[in-house]
């Protein structure tokens, strides 16, 4: 291992890790054929260390990002070789929801594996009992589209199609699925050639210090950040308004932030059960919004890596809303209730540090289709006023980031 490096190594390193994931999504953007994809944009992509720590993202998909580590640590302990690359969307291993299908690939330099990367993608179906894999009266997972397990889809550089094609099939539009999940693989491709450029270009113990010495970095930013938060416990709740089950209920979020020193604990104790719909958020998704609130609040141009988050916990009841139990329907969850968590956290903060009032608390999706077509779509809304400015309008506020369709 290389000794520690200078600021200015250290910078030009960031930035190529940075470029690769930027790159990254440029090529799935460029080869994907849904318009859910190449328009919108709902695509994230990253790099992740041998650990499975996430080394950088791209600038994406806020409820991807931080639920993609989890995705990651999934398949960190089955044997990996080059040219490999698994698959998985099950919100209870990693994923969000279920059109949400992410493709995690080991990086090597030459037989050394160095990381990973990995991309998300939303595909515009997969399956289940209406078009666009969201039903609003979905009580079961496997309602809601086909289930992927972590999965090897690709060995020794070889693409598993018979897996491929069974899985495709069970989905509208197959062609068009297919066609997504290829533009994902050549995406990771891409990842593997650039990192291995950087290591010719530096060394491999340079890039292996630099993925360290990022996570450090972000680390000790999150920490000064949060050291300059006022100690304390901070109360916020707020309800989400129907799950849409009978009779009608309000389904209450509640969270306590707590601040002491450089670190900050999230719990949210005294929030209501899991729902019998599907406002059900996994833990990873809950995270993801506790993970943008942080950041938006105490250190938004920080290093976005695993190490920004090193300084926070996140703990939740099991089987509550917002820690729910497999195979709890999750559609809702993953749009409704990680903007009403976002929410919540921000108003709990916002007691200590200047924070926006509340946005729209949704995602607004619409979808669409038949057998021949899908159309998803998020509405923009807007986000809530700063004690010094109005609130920007007509955008996608918090776990969404995404274009018009």
């Amino acid at each position: 291992m290389s000794p520690r490096l200078d600021p200015v190594t250290l910078q030009v390193m960031l930035g190529g890790l940075r470029a690769v994931c930027e790159e990254m999504g440029a090529v799935l953007v460029r080869a994907a054929h849904s318009a859910n994809i190449k328009e919108r944009r709902d695509a994230s992509t990253a790099l992740f260390d041998r650990d499975g720590l996430m080394v950088m993202q791209a600038e994406h998909i806020p409820v991807h990002l931080g639920a993609m580590p989890d995705a990651v640590a999934a398949v960190l302990g089955e044997e990996h070789g080059p040219g490999d690359a698994w698959i998985l969307n099950d919100p209870y291993r990693g994923g969000t929801h279920l059109p949400d299908i992410t493709v995690v690939s080991p990086l090597f330099i030459d037989t050394r594996q160095i990381g990973f990367a990995a991309t998300r993608a939303h595909h515009a179906d997969v399956g289940g009992d209406v078009p666009g894999s969201m039903p609003a009266k979905s009580t079961r997972l496997e309602q809601e589209g086909v289930v992927i397990p972590p999965t090897r889809l690709v060995r020794d550089g070889e693409t598993d199609i018979r897996l491929l094609r069974s899985l495709t099939e069970r989905m509208r539009m197959p062609i068009q699925r297919e066609a997504d999940l290829r533009a994902q693989l050549a995406a990771n491709r891409l990842a593997a050639r650039r990192v291995e450029e950087i290591a010719q270009r530096h060394g491999e113990d340079v890039l292996a210090t630099a993925m360290e010495e990022v996570l450090d970095y972000a680390e000790r930013r999150a920490r000064n950040a949060i050291a300059a938060i006022p100690d304390g416990a901070y109360v916020a709740a707020d309800v989400l308004e129907d799950d849409g089950r009978a009779p009608p209920r309000e389904i209450r979020i509640r969270c306590e932030v707590r601040v002491a020193g450089d670190r900050m604990e999230v719990d949210f104790a005294g929030s209501d059960p899991q729902s019998e719909g599907n406002l059900n958020c996994p833990l990873s998704v809950t995270r993801s919004a506790v993970y943008y609130v942080v950041r938006v609040l105490t250190d938004p141009d920080g290093t976005p890596s695993a190490g920004a988050y090193r300084p926070v916990r996140v703990s939740a009841p099991d089987g509550c809303i917002v820690n729910a139990r497999a195979p709890s329907a999750v559609a809702g969850g993953n749009v409704e209730t990680s903007s009403r968590i976002a929410d919540v956290v921000m108003a709990a903060l916002g007691q200590a540090v200047e924070a926006p009032a509340a946005g729209q608390g949704t995602m607004n999706n619409l979808t669409l289709g038949n057998e021949r077509f899908t159309y998803y779509e998020t509405i923009a809304g807007g986000q809530g006023a700063c004690p010094g400015a109005d609130g920007p309008s007509a955008v996608h506020v918090a776990m969404s980031n995404t274009l018009n369709t």
